[in-house]
Formats: C-alpha cells, sequence, structure tokens
C-alpha cells in the first residue's frame, strides 16, 4: 500500500491545497522578482497575487476542515495555519504531517 492510499480523504484534499499554495506563492515570487527584479513586466504579480490569494483563503478553510475531521491537536491546527503566512511553508508541513500520520484516518 502506498503512502498516498492510506491518506484518509481531507488529509488528501489538505496535501493538494498545501501544494497549490506553495506553487502560487512560488508564482507570485517569481511574479514579484520579475516586477521589481527586473522591470520586465507585472503581469506575474497580476495573476499570481489574484491565485495566490483565493489558494490562501481555500488553504485555511481546508486546513480548517481537516482539522476538525481528523481530529488534530491545536498545535497541528495551529502549526497548519501559521505555515499559510510565510512563502512555501505548507510543503514541509504538510510532509511533516503526513509522517506523523495526521492525513490518515485514525
Amino acid at each position: 500500500m502506498t503512502d498516498s492510499a492510506r491518506l484518509a480523504p481531507a488529509g488528501r484534499v489538505f496535501a493538494i491545497v498545501a501544494f497549490v499554495e506553495a506553487a502560487t506563492w512560488a508564482g507570485l515570487l517569481l511574479g514579484m522578482l520579475l516586477k521589481y527584479g527586473t522591470g520586465t513586466t507585472d503581469l506575474g504579480v497580476w495573476l499570481f497575487g489574484r491565485l495566490h490569494g483565493a489558494a490562501f483563503l481555500l488553504y485555511v478553510v481546508v486546513a480548517v476542515g481537516a482539522g476538525v475531521r481528523l481530529r488534530w491537536p491545536l498545535w497541528a491546527l495551529l502549526v497548519a495555519l501559521v505555515a499559510a503566512v510565510p512563502p512555501l511553508a505548507t510543503l514541509p508541513v504538510e510532509v511533516w504531517f503526513r509522517r506523523r500520520g495526521l492525513l490518515s484516518a485514525r
């Protein structure tokens, strides 16, 4: 049985949304580099700013839902929510939660 097969449905959704949130962060960072670093275009900030805003809000909703559904301890829910703020932090948190079994059915 693979690792992803053992994930609860809420854990699988959390893992996917954590990746999407990090990917949109990366796009926004690239967009900021192009806009402020090279001065070539602001299209990346325009596009990924919107996408990341939506992904951020979705991540917060999914994290709270997964925390309730999977009965995370309060510290785990707080870590998941704080991870949405620094760039790309949702990826290591998702890996850590997966290894600790927080994304699996109890």
